[in-house]
């Protein structure tokens, strides 16, 4: 038997790297995401190419009956969730100071990064608990929240608050699900090559050539993608609520 593996925002970027290495480890993968199947052919068509089995699903995780609509899909297809990746997530519409911040701006972004991911989580996380346990847990979950998640960007005070609330759910659901037999985890991605920062190249590049990041490049898809593998793997029993910095070392202090 197969793990089942969902992934919010599975057909591009960070997500299309985590649905692809689950994939290539061995999981079914359900893809969740907000546009038609058809605007990812060539992203998924590398999925059929790699003979992983996958269904994609039409929806954003802010709404309820799509998040129901996912659960339903997934069960009607491969039967059970061993794994959710939140991974779903947006940006401002258009950066703006904390001072000139829209509450219109504040609302969507977390609604669909943190209040979004929260229910979608407590929806799984139900049906991982009255599911036959068939591996070595009932389930796992990880979150990709950010480093912005404890990192000032005042340009984007929506984003940062909406990652911030990610780390506390990881904080949340680890404690209540840890007698469950359900491990919770959190990858906080730095600055990573993918469609949201691509609109911030120069001012990334000059600080990868003023020596702010002690890994001086981006980060990539792949890098995400290893680590959500490691923790669904299996070998992380004894630890849950945890987070790893995927940041190229710029979360670490120097003088």
């Amino acid at each position: 038997m197969k793990k089942t593996a969902i992934v919010t925002g599975g057909s591009r970027g960070i997500g299309f790297g985590i649905s692809k290495q689950l994939g290539l480890d061995g999981c079914n993968v359900v893809i969740l995401a907000t546009q038609p199947k058809e605007k990812y052919e060539d992203n998924l068509s590398q999925l059929d190419s790699l003979n992983i089995d996958y269904h994609y699903v039409q929806g954003s995780i802010d709404k309820k009956e799509d998040r129901e609509k996912l659960l339903a899909e997934t069960l009607k297809v491969f039967g059970r969730v061993d794994i959710l990746i939140n991974n779903a997530g947006v940006a401002p519409i258009q950066r703006k100071d904390l001072l000139e911040m829209e509450e219109e701006s504040f609302d969507r972004v977390v609604g669909i990064n943190t209040k979004g991911t929260m229910f979608l989580t407590q929806i799984i996380a139900n049906q991982m608990i009255k599911q036959e346990k068939v591996f070595e847990s009932k389930g796992t979950i990880v979150n990709i929240s950010s480093c912005s998640s404890v990192v000032s960007s005042t340009q984007r005070g929506e984003y940062c608050i909406s990652k911030a609330g990610i780390s506390m759910l990881t904080t949340l659901y680890a404690d209540r699900l840890a007698s469950e037999d359900i491990f919770v985890h959190e990858v906080r991605p730095g600055v990573i090559a993918t469609d949201m920062t691509s609109a911030v190249q120069e001012k990334y590049n000059k600080m990868f050539e003023n020596g702010n990041f002690p890994i001086a490049r981006w980060g990539t898809p792949e890098d995400i993608a290893n680590a959500v593998s490691a923790f669904c793997s299996g070998k992380f029993l004894y630890t849950t609520g945890n987070y790893i910095d995927l940041d190229g070392g710029f979360h670490i202090r120097r003088l």
